[in-house]
């Protein structure tokens, strides 16, 4: 048997050499390890060590506190409705006849329907007749009173004839009873018939001031008759007049609440006219606002990209279903392409402040119920105690516990969980 040998008699062990650049990248390596171990481990072991979280601040939203005019106010909804926009009702029971159509256009003062109302037309002939009468007694009782003066004047002529007689008679008695010509109850009847004929004088006077004083009153209570009845007359031909049912304001007819030729009860609805000139917004006011509303607010309108003033002119006293009925006027009233029922935004500027502190609103007002902000402090956002005041739609008031030139977190910031203090990364 031959045995082949192996070449292992023929291999040559090398010694292993260390290169130089080999040793110049290892200790390369071990410099960069310390370094980011130095500047990224140690930082977030020590902060994950004190419990302390960091944000990225691209991830937050900033704003700086400032200091000026605050403006509290509200946007809602409004619907456009016309400012006047009167219903005309029946005067009377009777059949209606319309003059126009619904949709038309009408001037003031125009006639729109007609009432036919035999009853009251009846009524009114009835008292003007009444009128008439009452006048004629008037009359009658003038003449009357000139016929009884000229017979108490008649009267008070012959009274005063008898006083001088018997006066002139009493002067002769007085002679003769000088002269001793006369007896004594010749004397004495003289002078009885002085003193009836002065007493018949006074009655006759006085009878006759008493006639008068009563046919005063009895022409002023006929003169009192006489007016009442003028303004009973007066009101039905009002109500006469108003059968022709007019127009109140320059507008379009809306619809008619009633059939041509239909017999309508009294005060029942007939038609409506809107005046297109002048436009006011209906708006729903959530009952969290309603005790600071007031007449006369200045308001603000969106309509096509523009803003326009308007005037709060009505508020409802009562709340239904959590809101409050408004309603707000535009102060302009030459403007167009305004329709019935459009939707506008509504701003109500319920208070201005001036040199007041103020951020804009955001998220974080929500957080911890609005005691506590986070203010940046170089890398740091330091929870800091703050009393917040009245809200905007924009803003938020500052009462205390920041300052002018604060940089403060108006973003969520639920995301640091109640922490004292918050690394902000760069």
């Amino acid at each position: 048997m031959t045995y082949i040998s192996d070449t292992s008699t023929q291999d040559t062990q090398i010694q292993k050499q260390h290169s130089k650049v080999t040793l110049f990248i290892t200790i390369s390596g071990l410099i960069a390890l310390l370094v980011f171990s130095y500047f990224i481990i140690a930082p977030a072991f020590a902060n994950w060590s004190s419990g302390k979280s960091a944000i990225a601040l691209d991830k937050l939203r900033i704003a700086q506190v400032e200091k000026g005019l605050f403006i509290k106010d509200f946007s809602l909804q409004g619907k456009v409705i016309a400012a006047r926009r009167p219903v005309l009702y029946s005067p009377a029971q009777g059949t209606v006849t319309y003059l126009v159509e619904a949709g038309d256009s009408v001037v003031k003062g125009q006639a729109l329907a007609n009432i036919e109302s035999h009853e009251l037309k009846s009524l009114y002939n009835q008292e003007l007749a009444n009128l008439t009468k009452l006048k004629t007694h008037l009359e009658r009782e003038k003449i009357q009173v000139k016929k009884s003066n000229l017979q108490q004047d008649n009267l008070i002529g012959k009274a005063e004839v008898a006083l001088n007689a018997a006066q002139r008679e009493m002067r002769r008695s007085e002679e003769a009873m000088k002269d001793n010509v006369i007896s004594d109850i010749d004397y004495q009847k003289a002078k009885d018939d002085l003193q009836n004929a002065k007493r018949e004088y006074q009655h006759v006077l006085k009878e006759v001031a008493l006639l008068k004083e009563s046919q005063k009153f009895e022409i002023q209570t006929r003169e009192l008759e006489l007016e009442s009845q003028k303004v009973k007359v007066t009101e039905l031909k009002r109500q006469v007049d108003g059968l022709q049912i007019a127009s109140p304001v320059t507008g379009i007819v809306g619809n008619l609440n009633v059939q041509q030729k239909n017999a309508v009860a009294k005060n029942q609805a007939l038609l409506r006219v809107i005046d297109l000139t002048q436009y006011e917004l209906e708006i729903q006011i959530p009952e969290s606002y309603a005790d600071d509303l007031a007449l006369g607010m200045e308001t603000q309108i969106t309509l096509n990209q523009s803003q326009y003033s308007g005037e709060l002119v009505a508020i409802s006293p009562e709340i239904s279903q959590g809101t409050v009925r408004g309603k707000v006027r535009f102060k302009d009233n030459t403007l167009t392409g305004l329709r019935q029922n459009q939707r506008l935004t509504t701003r109500i500027i319920l208070e201005q402040k001036n040199n007041t502190a103020f951020l804009p609103r955001g998220q974080f007002i929500n957080s911890h119920n609005g005691q506590f902000a986070y203010v940046l402090n170089g890398e740091e956002a330091i929870k800091t105690p703050v009393k917040l005041g009245s809200r905007s739609l924009a803003q938020v008031e500052i009462i205390s516990g920041l300052k002018q030139g604060d940089r403060v977190i108006v973003s969520d910031t639920e995301i640091f969980k109640d922490a004292q203090s918050v690394r902000i990364l760069q």
